[in-house]
């Protein structure tokens, strides 16, 4: 025990070893490889066709002449390149003087759109990385065929490969659309604004001045939130201080009343004795079963200005004027928006948990309870004792995903209020698609991520349901 507690530290601190064996692993298949193996070093697929290996190598070869070409011809859409020169015009280097990267000149000619650049040359050094992974992948081949020569096994036939693919290999086949999904649609957006959190792009001041070029700023956007400094300092600390208050004062409010006004609803729901316990159930499924934006629609009609509720207290003399229950217009209440907003986030949040939850407490153990009435513990101290602790053991990280959701909840607060009437939750969005700041958009939403993945990483860890997976005390 004393030698491997002595290793450990040590373990962990080589964080480069993984770097290590993948360049000792290069160097081994050099130092051991055939004269084929040698050769994919440098041509894609030399392996493979030393080995007779005529489709995979022919595959291999021909992607490794595809993405040279793509390299050095440069396909371009709307006039801005791929390839080499996207790389070049990733600097953003010269657009006072507009256009796209001449190599020749060193200038830009016109009719550029940076926003293009930065896009293209992230796709252009996503296919470097590809080009990489192939060249490793290639020699990989060709080295698995020296092995299976050494020990006398012929090397597979792209047939039998292919045929791996939906028998021992069939992980990598259903994954493999996924992570592809995932890089386009994911990854490389999420790159591509956060590229745009380091640059001058403002979509309002460049359309007024008939431009589409901004250039790279470095960090002076985050600085602004700390420093006021400037336009777009005074710009990022108006709105991004007041967005992230109310956001996280909506994500707690949303996240706790629905958690546990479903766990009191699915006590009261499952009590024993109760009758149509099935058509109670029935009725709170509903708001699940309809699309959660036909009712909040339907709940910002009825609220609305002109809508029956109010229609309703008029006729009754109970007020003389409207009431702006959902701030939809200068001028009315911003604390009653909010606070309407998070009671409408009640009633189509609170059936989730109360489905959750009615399936945890039937399978709390009836022993514990016998026990607790046995040692004359009242509902209450029941409740507290061993309901709430057991269902929080349980749903911590549904809780922690509930709130990391709420902090990105855009559609209930858009589709209610429509954003009034001052801070009512989706400036972040009117900044960067109503106004173009996307750099200031971006720059609040990587501020928003960082807090939000720190909350969530600390809380998680330090909970039961991380610690004591295994077991409930």
């Amino acid at each position: 025990m004393g030698s491997k507690s002595k290793k450990d530290p040590k373990m962990k601190s080589n964080i480069f070893s993984p770097i290590g064996k993948f360049f000792k692993n290069i160097k081994r298949m050099f130092v051991s490889g055939s004269v084929g193996t040698k050769l994919s070093y440098l041509i894609f697929g030399a392996g493979n066709l030393y080995h007779k290996q005529y489709i995979k190598g022919g595959l291999f070869l021909l992607l490794q002449v595809a993405i040279i070409l793509f390299m050095v011809l440069c396909p371009s859409i709307n006039g801005t390149p791929y390839g080499y020169k996207a790389l070049a015009n990733l600097s953003l280097k010269n657009v006072s003087e507009g256009g796209d990267f001449d190599p020749v000149t060193g200038h830009f000619t016109t009719g550029s759109d940076c926003k293009l650049m930065i896009l293209f040359g992230f796709v252009t050094i996503a296919v470097i990385v590809i080009y990489f992974i192939l060249w490793y992948k290639n020699i990989q081949s060709s080295f698995k065929a020296d092995m299976d020569k050494k020990i006398g096994k012929k090397p597979t036939t792209f047939r039998e490969d292919l045929a791996s693919l939906f028998d021992q290999k069939f992980h990598i086949t259903m994954l493999t659309p996924t992570c592809i999904a995932a890089l386009v649609f994911t990854v490389l957006p999420t790159i591509f604004m956060i590229a745009l959190a380091f640059t001058t792009y403002n979509d309002q001041d460049m359309n007024n001045l008939g431009t589409k070029l901004f250039h790279w700023n470095g960090v002076q956007n985050f600085a602004a939130v700390f420093t006021g400094e400037g336009s777009l300092g005074v710009e990022i600390k108006n709105r991004f201080l007041p967005v992230l208050g109310w956001t996280f004062i909506w994500a707690i409010f949303a996240t706790l009343s629905c958690y546990f006004g479903g766990i009191i609803l699915a006590l009261l729901i499952n009590k024993k004795g109760l009758k149509g316990k099935k058509i109670f159930r029935t009725v709170f499924i509903m708001t699940i079963a309809v699309p959660q934006f036909i009712s909040l629609l339907a709940v910002r009609n009825l609220l609305g200005e002109y809508g029956p509720f109010n229609t309703m207290l008029q006729n009754l003399g109970w007020t003389t004027q409207p009431i702006g229950f959902l701030g939809q217009k200068p001028g009315d209440s911003e604390l009653l928006a909010k606070v309407m907003v998070i009671i409408v986030n009640m009633w189509v949040g609170i059936p989730y948990t109360m489905l959750m939850t009615s399936g945890i407490l039937m399978n709390i153990p009836a022993d514990l309870y016998e026990a607790a009435r046995v040692d004359g513990a009242s509902t209450t101290k029941m409740f507290f004792k061993i309901t709430l602790p057991y269902v929080i053991f349980i749903t911590t990280p549904y809780l922690i995903s509930s709130f990391v959701g709420n902090i990105n909840s855009f559609n209930t607060i858009y589709l209610l209020t429509g954003g009034g009437p001052t801070y009512t939750g989706y400036q972040a969005y009117k900044v960067t698609i109503d106004q173009g700041s996307y750099n200031t958009g971006a720059v609040i939403g990587i501020f928003t991520f960082l807090i939000t993945a720190t909350i969530t990483l600390i809380t998680y860890r330090r909970s039961k349901a991380y610690n004591e997976e295994d077991t409930f005390q």
